[in-house]
């Protein structure tokens, strides 16, 4: 699941995925935005097939906090 989040990540920002990683802060390392990082939780509902709850994701502030949801999620 982490590949396919990375995958997701560079679709949106200027990163190479070998530097992505669990530690790596969405705003401040990858460069996100609020609207590229909610558009991205909506691929992450179609490629995982999981319903997120938006306010409970949007105080996930690194990859890895991220993927630990989606993972509880799935």
């Amino acid at each position: 699941m982490f590949d396919q989040l990375k995958e997701m990540i560079v679709n949106y920002v200027d990163a190479d995925p070998d530097s992505i990683e669990m530690d790596s802060r969405f705003a401040e390392d990858l460069g996100f935005n609020s609207y590229d990082y909610m558009c991205m939780l909506g691929d992450c509902e179609d490629e995982f097939d999981i319903e997120i709850d938006e306010s409970e994701a949007a105080k996930k502030k690194t990859v890895g906090e991220l993927l630990n949801y989606l993972e509880e999620m799935a």
